[in-house]
């Protein structure tokens, strides 16, 4: 993701970036990289993390080593990358603390769960595809929210009627600049048309579901409005799906540590879900604006007449 680097310092990012970084193999590098004595590196993390950087890294390799084999990869190649020097030694681990061979599969063909490769950790720390971390919140303090999903129910069916709305746009006013050098988001870039903003709500959404969804980097597809409806309506579901699933476990605390930044980030979920439903909210209004400029008519886009209209 390409989000502002946070003020803050991170303390759990800090230590996880030096237990985790691909060339720190050994107690010994990581508390190179944290410019620490690896016995005073070994206690802060165990302190902080309830388990050892030695364990933490081995289990966390141990659950992309089994992401990979559920996803494709051969039980050799994945052994080596995972670190082992030979297949057997691999197996015996794997199996330890799987229960199973590593060349047994659980899952059927279609996309790997979120979290079935996860392995019980003391910290909620887990590896999350395709190169980052998901961090469990407290789930014991929070209860569903259900306003925050009718929130982004509404946004995802507002952002379609504002795209069928834009079928009848002749493609010059579609296209139109309103608004020469407008950024709703710094570092989002330019939005200074139907078209720009209309994109951004359905790429918007498509990158962060990715990001949650542990999938590559989606591909930027056409922004004629027809193609903007196929993208959103393949997205939007999964989107609406995911927040459910978080509100219903209470997991708005939980954290991605995104390892794709440089330097890596931590994002809370619930942050993640406010920040598209702020933004979204700003550009779905804008949108009005401009299409009442353009000659065309649109209502308010207010959560409380759509809600009526659904339970009338």
């Amino acid at each position: 993701m390409t989000e502002d680097v946070p003020t803050g310092r991170d303390r759990l990012r800090e230590l996880l970036d030096a237990v985790l970084d691909e060339d720190n193999r050994t107690l010994t590098d990581m508390a190179g990289d944290a410019f620490a004595s690896p016995w005073h590196f070994s206690r802060q993390v165990a302190r902080g993390a309830g388990e050892s950087p030695v364990a933490l890294r081995r289990r966390v390799e141990l659950e992309r080593a089994a992401w990979q084999l559920q996803a494709g990869r051969s039980v050799t190649e994945v052994a080596f990358a995972a670190g082992y020097e030979s297949v057997e030694g691999f197996s015996r681990a794997f199996a330890r603390s799987y229960g199973r061979s590593p060349g047994s599969r659980t899952t059927g063909p279609g996309p790997v769960a979120r979290d079935a490769h996860w392995l019980p950790a003391p910290n909620g720390v887990h590896f999350h595809p395709p190169t980052s971390l998901w961090v469990t919140g407290d789930q014991g303090s929070r209860g569903g929210d259900e306003v925050t999903a009718l929130l982004v129910h509404h946004a995802l069916e507002d952002t379609r009627a504002l795209l069928e709305l834009a079928k009848g746009l002749p493609e010059p006013e579609y296209r139109r600049v309103r608004e020469p050098g407008l950024r709703v988001i710094e570092w989002d870039g330019p939005e200074e048309s139907l078209a720009a903003l209309l994109e951004r709500l359905v790429w918007t959404t498509e990158v962060w579901l990715a990001s949650v969804e542990g999938a590559d980097h989606p591909v930027r597809g056409a922004d004629d409005p027809a193609a903007l409806l196929d993208r959103h309506d393949e997205a939007a579901p999964r989107w609406l799906a995911f927040v459910r699933d978080v509100s219903r476990r209470g997991a708005w605390g939980d954290r991605l540590v995104d390892a794709l930044c440089d330097p890596p980030e931590t994002f809370v979920v619930g942050s993640v879900v406010a920040h598209v439903l702020t933004f979204g909210a700003h550009r779905r209004l804008l949108a009005r604006h401009w299409f009442r400029a353009a000659g065309v008519p649109v209502d308010a886009g207010d959560p409380i007449d759509w809600l009526s209209r659904r339970t009338s």
